[in-house]
């Protein structure tokens, strides 16, 4: 069984920072991208960024690039999400995933984590 686990969502003020981490078990992820999502509420399921394990190649939603970094710890099997200058528009559940490919396409991911849910104050 694949599992996803997600953790270090929370309450923050604008401005601030916080780190989500998504740990990977069940099986070896050398192959997948893994790619982080979120969903506000009565807003559809979005992309925020992407990591391929296979030369670490990195993609971002325009609306988090410069604020936001993926990284992964391949020995670990775990996926960071680094958030800077943190706005209340991001506010919203945070769901890793991981697929093929590493799109920006809710489909094109395999497994998912059940969420954390991360809070910006104004």
């Amino acid at each position: 069984q694949v599992q996803l686990v997600e953790s270090g969502g929370g309450l923050v003020q604008a401005g601030g920072s916080l780190r989500l981490s998504c740990a990977a078990s069940g099986r070896t992820f050398s192959r997948y991208a893994m790619a982080w999502f979120r969903q506000a509420p009565g807003k559809e399921r979005e992309f925020v960024t992407a990591i391929r394990w296979s030369g670490g190649s990195t993609y971002y939603a325009d609306s988090v690039k410069g604020r936001f970094t993926i990284s992964r710890d391949s020995a670990k099997n775990t996926v960071y999400l680094q958030m800077n200058s943190l706005k209340p528009e991001d506010t919203a559940v945070y769901y890793c995933a991981a697929g093929s490919y590493g799109t920006q396409y809710v489909h094109e991911y395999d497994y998912w984590g059940q969420g954390t849910q991360v809070t910006v104050s104004s």
